[in-house]
Protein backbone atom coordinates (compact mmCIF):
# COMPACT_ATOMS: atom_id res chain seq x y z
CA UNK A 1 0.00 0.00 0.00
CA UNK A 2 2.83 2.39 0.88
CA UNK A 3 4.48 1.61 -2.47
CA UNK A 4 1.33 2.59 -4.36
CA UNK A 5 1.07 5.84 -2.41
CA UNK A 6 4.73 6.68 -3.19
CA UNK A 7 4.15 5.89 -6.85
CA UNK A 8 1.14 8.23 -6.96
CA UNK A 9 3.14 11.01 -5.29
CA UNK A 10 5.95 10.53 -7.77
CA UNK A 11 3.51 10.57 -10.66
CA UNK A 12 2.02 13.84 -9.42
CA UNK A 13 5.48 15.37 -9.07
CA UNK A 14 6.44 14.33 -12.60
CA UNK A 15 3.16 15.74 -13.92
CA UNK A 16 3.77 19.06 -12.13
CA UNK A 17 7.29 19.27 -13.56
CA UNK A 18 6.07 18.48 -17.08
CA UNK A 19 3.33 21.11 -16.83
CA UNK A 20 5.88 23.64 -15.56
CA UNK A 21 8.21 22.96 -18.47
CA UNK A 22 5.36 23.24 -20.97
CA UNK A 23 4.21 26.54 -19.47
CA UNK A 24 7.76 27.88 -19.50
CA UNK A 25 8.22 26.98 -23.16
CA UNK A 26 4.83 28.44 -24.01
CA UNK A 27 5.70 31.68 -22.20
CA UNK A 28 8.91 32.04 -24.21
CA UNK A 29 7.01 31.47 -27.44
CA UNK A 30 4.32 33.98 -26.53
CA UNK A 31 6.59 36.87 -25.54
CA UNK A 32 7.96 39.19 -28.23
CA UNK A 33 11.76 39.52 -28.19
CA UNK A 34 11.76 43.26 -27.46
CA UNK A 35 15.17 43.38 -25.78
CA UNK A 36 16.86 41.16 -28.36
CA UNK A 37 15.51 43.29 -31.23
CA UNK A 38 16.71 46.46 -29.52
CA UNK A 39 20.14 44.97 -28.87
CA UNK A 40 20.46 43.99 -32.53
CA UNK A 41 19.46 47.44 -33.79
CA UNK A 42 21.91 49.13 -31.42
CA UNK A 43 24.76 46.79 -32.39
CA UNK A 44 24.13 47.47 -36.08
CA UNK A 45 24.13 51.23 -35.46
CA UNK A 46 27.42 51.04 -33.56
CA UNK A 47 28.99 48.90 -36.30
CA UNK A 48 27.91 51.40 -38.94
CA UNK A 49 29.34 54.26 -36.90
CA UNK A 50 32.63 52.36 -36.70
CA UNK A 51 32.78 52.10 -40.49
CA UNK A 52 31.42 48.62 -41.06
CA UNK A 53 29.82 49.63 -44.35
CA UNK A 54 33.32 50.10 -45.73
CA UNK A 55 35.41 47.69 -43.66
CA UNK A 56 33.04 44.78 -42.97
CA UNK A 57 30.20 44.93 -45.50
CA UNK A 58 29.61 41.18 -45.51
CA UNK A 59 29.12 40.96 -41.74
CA UNK A 60 27.03 44.12 -41.70
CA UNK A 61 24.77 42.89 -44.50
CA UNK A 62 24.39 39.57 -42.72
CA UNK A 63 23.40 41.40 -39.52
CA UNK A 64 20.83 43.47 -41.40
CA UNK A 65 19.45 40.37 -43.11
CA UNK A 66 19.05 38.59 -39.77
CA UNK A 67 17.36 41.66 -38.31
CA UNK A 68 14.94 41.81 -41.26
CA UNK A 69 14.18 38.12 -40.74
CA UNK A 70 13.64 38.73 -37.02
CA UNK A 71 11.21 41.57 -37.79
CA UNK A 72 9.28 39.36 -40.19
CA UNK A 73 9.12 36.51 -37.67
CA UNK A 74 8.06 38.96 -34.96
CA UNK A 75 5.23 40.21 -37.18
CA UNK A 76 4.16 36.59 -37.71
CA UNK A 77 4.28 36.06 -33.93
CA UNK A 78 6.96 33.40 -34.39
CA UNK A 79 8.76 34.74 -31.36
CA UNK A 80 11.30 31.95 -30.91
CA UNK A 81 12.51 32.41 -34.49
CA UNK A 82 12.45 36.19 -34.07
CA UNK A 83 14.49 35.91 -30.87
CA UNK A 84 17.02 33.58 -32.50
CA UNK A 85 17.42 35.79 -35.58
CA UNK A 86 17.72 38.96 -33.48
CA UNK A 87 20.51 37.34 -31.48
CA UNK A 88 22.22 36.32 -34.72
CA UNK A 89 21.87 39.88 -36.02
CA UNK A 90 23.57 41.20 -32.90
CA UNK A 91 26.40 38.69 -33.19
CA UNK A 92 26.98 39.53 -36.86
CA UNK A 93 26.92 43.25 -36.06
CA UNK A 94 29.54 42.69 -33.37
CA UNK A 95 31.63 40.78 -35.91
CA UNK A 96 31.31 43.77 -38.26
CA UNK A 97 32.32 46.11 -35.45
CA UNK A 98 35.41 44.06 -34.61
CA UNK A 99 36.43 43.84 -38.27
CA UNK A 100 36.02 47.60 -38.64
CA UNK A 101 38.08 48.25 -35.54
CA UNK A 102 40.83 45.96 -36.81
CA UNK A 103 40.82 47.69 -40.19
CA UNK A 104 41.03 51.15 -38.67
CA UNK A 105 43.45 50.22 -35.91
CA UNK A 106 40.99 50.95 -33.11
CA UNK A 107 40.53 48.60 -30.18
CA UNK A 108 37.04 48.14 -28.76
CA UNK A 109 38.53 48.24 -25.26
CA UNK A 110 39.65 51.82 -25.83
CA UNK A 111 36.03 53.01 -26.16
Amino acid sequence: MEHVRNLKSLSRLVLIIVIGVILNVAACESTPPVQEMSDARQAIAVAKKAGAEEHAPYHLQSAEDYLASAKEANNERAYNRARRDAKQARMKALDALHESEKATGKDSQEN
